[in-house]
């Protein structure tokens, strides 16, 4: 973090304080649309209206400032301003696209105040067509203005445009103070009302809509960022007072225009201000000193914002980067990105439409706020030590700047929010193939930081809460197994359909030995072996290496430690090869009793070398004494076609009774059914009566030998008599998935 009383470095520019930032931003905000769109917004509003779009507005721009002040005082912010500050912190990519649209909107923007500037000269009109005979065009006045400004910045740079700003500062404040002094029309109303309005006037958006530049300007000095001696201190500082004083003065002009003039004047007047002021022609004045001003700083920000983009690499050709990047003189003056800016300027001062030139530059100046904003909700959500800005700002007011741009966008205008996005998604592609894009990362690890973030507490709140109820059971499934990287990868693929969407899988490649730095080495080279791996039979599991002393000590670890979920993992899955040799066959039921022993549900999958055929039939066989894995079979079986890999599978359900037991077992099943609790069709339920356990090993291959999956329940005692040689039964089957429960589910 870069230190607000850091002592400057050899390369600040100018070396400029705060007041140039303050400056900057007040003169941008209290402009153009203050002095002619504001009459028109009281007229068909009224004064509660007219707060309305005053106090909607600072709900954007309040957030934005604030999020710039915190992220720059959290990092050394260098020349390109907001572009800066979005860059790194959304990555090179990201941020080479939101500087694209930055810099066009602070180059259009330029045209905008030049054509607004010529707006002031409108009363001289007559008399310029009295004189002349010509009729009057605003070009007249804005062409040769642009043309001046450019000249002046090119040949005096950013020095003389600050000298200047304190001029065309003190003759805004004049006008305001005169205006303020003014007395009410005589056609004023007595009383104030609040509600006064034009018949039939324009609506909330149409109103917020034309007004709204005006409040988009606080940030125009943080493009001085370069130029600046401490830029942690004069952003925050500059940027936040000129927000509020611009805030101020707004509700106070908003008051003043309706206790002074009747909503017809005010409606139909764009200078009504002129009215009303004390000296009237000083409204002129201050119209076109804040024009002047505003565009004066559009040129002073623009360009830097242009040379801080090539600086970066985010054009091609590569050779334009070295023309934008390059400075003169030792304070570094973007003079090719001046020139580059005049010619967009000047394009758009020949179109001579101010309302048209308003509404783009205020698409891109709100996706700019809303990315700032953006930035400073994930900064906060995300929890970075690294993140320790001396200026907070609070997550929630960036979340409402964000969510208020993307709103406030589409309702000023669908069509203009529709094509600043196409636009946006377009530089975002232009800059994939630019240098910039080659150093982008910030926005991937800024995101994986707010995972991590969420992460931690919502295992805090599982870990605390969990789910002991039995009707709201899901598997939480961890498998443990040397055979990672020369096995069948049928247990792998298990674990990854039941986890994909209902249950949570942990898969652990066991490495035999104690843990030392060749070990640790080890554990780490074959860790990003699995994660590759994850890509092919492991989606949707949580995968590690754990290195033990044995197998069984690996097992120990893992199911007494919580989860991927955050809880304790309720399930054990074991790998059990048809071919698997006797020894390792014995060490594998070893294991499986453990798990039981020790209160898991344990499932054991014996596969051939094709296990699953053609993912279509699933054969579940219930017995005379499985109804405590009854639950956990059906659930299982549901969870597992309910991935797509089985959208066409069939659960077909054989429960093989006694004789005497079939009828009044058939009515149970019936009933259970009717109740929503056992989620079978009673067409895919055959009920057979068989007397033998030699019977029904019979009955089970003969009707299941071609079932992709045959699902059967396990006893651990039946297990521990028989061992290896349980799992073997049924040599005509194909797959085979043991369950055994050590829950109470509940289904339904």
């Amino acid at each position: 973090m870069t230190d607000a009383k850091a002592k400057p470095s050899e390369h600040s520019g100018h070396g400029f304080g705060t007041l140039p930032v303050f400056l900057a931003a007040i003169s941008t905000i209290l402009g153009a649309v203050m002095f002619l769109r504001f009459g028109y917004a009281v007229g068909h509003l009224g004064l509660l209206g007219a707060v309305g779009v005053v106090l909607l507005g600072h709900l954007v721009t309040i957030p934005t400032a604030m999020a710039i002040s915190e992220i720059a005082t959290n990092r050394k912010v260098e020349g390109g301003g907001e572009y800066f500050i979005i860059s790194r912190s959304f990555g090179a990519r990201i941020g080479a696209a939101i500087g694209l649209s930055l810099y066009v909107s602070q180059a259009i923007s330029v045209a905008f105040y030049c054509i607004a500037f010529a707006e002031a000269f409108r009363p001289l009109a007559p008399w310029f067509v009295a004189q002349t005979g010509l009729a009057f065009d605003p070009r007249m006045v804005s062409v040769p203005t642009t043309l001046a400004l450019i000249v002046l910045i090119l040949t005096k740079g950013a020095d003389l445009g600050v000298k200047a700003l304190y001029v065309v500062v003190l003759i805004l404040t004049a006008s305001l103070v005169l205006f303020f002094m003014g007395k009410p029309l005589p056609d004023a109303t007595a009383e104030l009302d609040w509600s006064a309005t034009v018949p039939n006037g324009d609506g909330f958006s149409v109103v917020f809509a034309i007004c709204f530049p005006a409040f988009t300007g606080m940030t125009a000095g943080v493009g001085l960022s370069g130029d600046l001696k401490r830029p942690a201190r004069s952003i925050p500082l500059g940027t936040m007072l000129a927000t509020i004083v611009g805030f101020g003065v707004y509700l106070g002009i908003v008051y003043k225009l309706a206790i002074s003039a009747p909503p017809e004047t005010l409606a139909s007047d764009p200078l009504v201000m002129q009215q009303i002021a004390l000296w009237g022609p000083i409204i002129p004045i201050g119209l076109a000193a804040a024009t002047l001003s505003s565009a004066l700083g559009s040129i002073l920000v623009a360009p830097r914002t242009l040379q801080a983009l090539g600086r970066d690499g985010a054009f091609l050709p590569r050779f334009v980067n070295g023309w934008l990047a390059r400075g003169v003189g030792a304070s570094n003056e973007p003079r090719f990105a001046t020139l580059i800016t005049s010619v967009f300027a000047l394009v758009f001062v020949s179109m001579g439409d101010v309302d048209f030139v308003a509404r783009l530059i205020s698409m891109f100046f709100m996706v700019t706020y809303g990315a700032l904003c953006a930035v400073s909700f994930v900064e906060h959500f995300a929890a970075s030590p690294s993140y320790r800005p001396s200026f907070r700002s609070r997550w929630y007011l960036s979340l409402l700047g964000a969510a208020l741009c993307l709103l406030m966008m589409f309702q000023m205008d669908p069509g203009f929010a529709l094509a600043s996005i196409v636009v946006m998604l377009l530089f975002y592609g232009l800059t994939g193939f630019s240098p910039a894009a080659e150093s982008g990362g910030d926005l991937a690890a800024l995101f994986l930081a707010a995972m991590g973030q969420l992460t931690r507490r919502l295992n805090i709140r599982l870990q605390r809460e969990g789910d002991a109820s039995p009707d709201r059971w899901r598997p939480r499934i961890v498998m443990v197994s040397d055979q990672t990287f020369i096995g069948a990868p049928a247990p792998r693929k298990l674990i990854s359909w039941l986890a994909a969407r209902q249950g949570f899988g942990t898969y652990l490649h066991f490495v035999a030995g104690f843990l030392n730095s060749e070990t640790s080495s080890q554990r780490r080279r074959l860790r990003d072996r699995l994660v590759e791996q994850q890509q092919q039979d492991l989606r949707d599991v949580f995968v590690e290496v754990m290195v033990s002393p044995s197998m069984r000590s690996a097992l120990a670890q893992t199911l007494q430690a919580p989860g991927v979920s955050g809880i304790e993992n309720n399930t054990a899955l074991f790998d059990f090869p048809d071919d698997a040799p006797e020894d390792r066959a014995a060490a594998i039921v070893d294991d499986i009793l453990f798990a039981a022993e020790i209160g898991k549900n344990v499932l054991v999958l014996r596969h051939g070398h094709k296990p699953f055929g053609k993912r279509r039939t699933v054969h579940l066989w219930l017995t005379w004494d499985d109804e405590p894995h009854a639950a956990l079979m059906l659930m299982l079986s549901y969870i597992l076609l309910g991935h797509r890999e089985w959208r066409r599978g069939k659960i077909h359900v054989f429960a093989a009774l006694p004789s005497d037991r079939v009828q009044s077992e058939r009515q149970r099943f019936l009933q259970l059914m009717a109740e929503g609790r056992l989620p079978v069709s009673e067409k895919n339920i055959e009920f057979i009566p068989v007397d033998s356990s030699e019977a029904f090993q019979s009955i089970l291959e003969e009707k299941s030998a071609t079932a992709d999956l045959v699902v059967k329940a396990m006893s651990p005692e039946s297990l521990a008599a028989e061992r290896a040689a349980w799992l073997r039964r049924g040599s005509r089957l194909q797959t085979v998935l043991f369950v055994s429960s050590a829950e109470r589910i509940t289904i339904g």
